[in-house]
């Protein structure tokens, strides 16, 4: 299902979107807070530039905002419609999924932002010199 040269397995795994070879992030754990964001400056494996220009993941918060409702909406669904909690301990339920999830969601909006501008390419899949 998830494989190399999909969008998104490289969304989800964080990976090069031109390879899919190598995590763009410098720690593949997402909850080391220190680096959450803290990306490689290359890939190593073909050399694709991962910030494109200066301020180039300043349009990943509007991802993040999106990705945020889709969580802050499944906390809602599970909490009050499926479990039947209050509306009250609901709103708790999506408070507490937004604190817990915040680096998965920071990330994915990074991982989704930069797919939408570099795309899988079966020839960079080869080791670059």
């Amino acid at each position: 299902m998830l494989k190399k040269g999909k969008n998104l397995y490289s969304i989800l795994k964080g990976t090069c979107p031109k390879c899919h070879n190598e995590s763009m992030y410098t720690n593949s754990n997402a909850y080391k807070l220190s680096d959450t964001l803290k990306m490689n400056e290359r890939c190593s494996h073909c050399n694709t530039k991962y910030k494109i220009e200066p301020s180039f993941f300043y349009g990943s918060m509007y991802v993040s905002y999106a990705v945020g409702i889709v969580f802050a909406v499944a906390a809602f669904v599970i909490s009050y419609l499926l479990i039947g909690t209050s509306l009250k301990t609901a709103f708790i339920a999506i408070i507490c999924t937004m604190i817990v999830f915040f680096p998965i969601i920071l990330r994915l909006s990074r991982n989704i932002w930069i797919n939408l501008f570099i795309h899988y390419d079966k020839d960079a899949t080869t080791k670059h010199p």
